[in-house]
């Protein structure tokens, strides 16, 4: 009774804390578009944004299991694919796929809704089942990939999957399967969500049930499975299947996250899916902190907003006082490299550690409670 009371103010919580936000986003843009200079405002939040569900998907598990994957941009670039083929419009296809005769996929699933609910209603309705759609797939090509590589353990885990995910970037570009994917060519003119609001409240909503899925009988499997797999499975707990279970969960939100990603850049490209898109993910997850869903999020727009926005005026040689050449381009990534190296050195665990803004919020009640007993 007391868990389910628990998970409904959760789930009031949650939906309360996700319709702030998407009122705060709307505000943001129209500030945004009303005073100069902020454009990068946008950036950074939808980017950000789409970075904070990666993030969480990986947290899931490789801080609340326990199991070292680097298969994330694999996930990430399957999800952007299905969306950008099942979203082009039909009428664009022979321009897309100019040199396959317009592709084998001839339909637009948001433009099969539109027909008969109007182009707006249907629109959202379509783009929302095909991110679905992109998160089935990734979560089926998980299973798949489970099946071999969930025998093995820690590094060998990591290679694994990072293999799988470069095989799938070279079947992408596979000149056989070109027809499909448009092999090496760029994916483009498909339908988008145009306004900030729809990414965080599809984001919003991904991460609530991530949570609701952390702090439920499976989160604590994990968890078990994370701090001592032997006295896990000597409490009952079916290894082989709570580890695929967090696998297949985490790559169905790595997938709908890549379609949200070829969303917000416009068009797809398999050369970009690499691994380094997988340790920039891996990374938010260690400076949040591992296990700390609230920490993936706050560092996904720390990193976001670094390396996009605050620090852009590094790479300006024109801000050089005199004839000594400091700044240049590139030299933003080697302040960002120190601010890391100062993270990493004195926050051994990450912002949060395995802890949530809540639990800090309880502490520092608890703090101002015995200062005033003391006065």
């Amino acid at each position: 009774m007391m868990k389910q009371q628990s998970n409904k103010r959760t789930i009031v919580l949650g939906l309360i804390l996700i319709a702030v936000m998407a009122l705060l986003s709307v505000a943001a843009e129209a500030l945004a578009g009303s005073v100069s200079g902020l454009s990068m405002l946008l950036v950074v939040l939808k980017k950000g944004t789409v970075y904070a569900l990666l993030a969480v998907s990986m947290n899931l598990l490789n801080g609340f299991t326990g199991l070292f994957s680097l298969g994330q941009a694999g996930f990430m670039l399957l999800g952007a694919y299905t969306y950008a083929i099942l979203a082009i419009p039909v009428a664009k296809r022979a321009g897309v796929f100019q040199y396959y005769d317009g592709g084998v996929v001839q339909f637009s699933i948001p433009e099969i809704f539109s027909g008969f609910l109007g182009d707006v209603v249907g629109s959202v309705i379509g783009m929302l089942l095909t991110l679905v759609l992109c998160g089935l797939l990734a979560a089926l090509l998980g299973w798949l990939i489970g099946l071999p590589s969930l025998r093995l353990k820690s590094d060998y885990l990591a290679i694994a999957t990072l293999g799988f995910a470069e095989i799938l970037r070279t079947f992408i570009q596979f000149e056989g399967s070109a027809p499909l994917t448009n092999g090496s060519n760029t994916l483009r003119q498909y339908t988008t969500f145009q306004h900030l609001y729809p990414y965080v409240i599809i984001v919003g909503v991904c991460i609530l049930l991530i949570v609701l899925l952390v702090n439920s009988t499976y989160g604590r499997a994990f968890k078990a499975i994370r701090d001592d797999e032997i006295a896990a499975e000597a409490m009952g707990i079916n290894l082989a299947r709570h580890k695929m279970l967090s696998f297949v969960i985490s790559s169905f939100f790595a997938g709908v996250g890549g379609g949200l990603m070829a969303m917000y850049m416009s068009s797809v490209q398999a050369k970009g899916f690499t691994s380094a898109m997988t340790y920039e993910i891996l990374l938010m997850v260690v400076i949040g902190g591992i296990g700390s869903i609230s920490g993936s999020v706050i560092a996904s727009f720390l990193f976001i907003g670094c390396s996009e926005w605050w620090l852009r005026f590094l790479d300006d040689s024109s801000n050089n006082i005199g004839s000594f050449q400091l700044l240049a381009p590139g030299f933003r990534m080697v302040v960002f490299s120190v601010f890391i190296m100062v993270i990493v050195l004195f926050f051994r665990r990450g912002l949060l550690g395995d802890r949530e803004l809540p639990d800090l919020a309880r502490r520092m009640k608890k703090s101002f409670r015995k200062e005033g007993k003391h006065k």
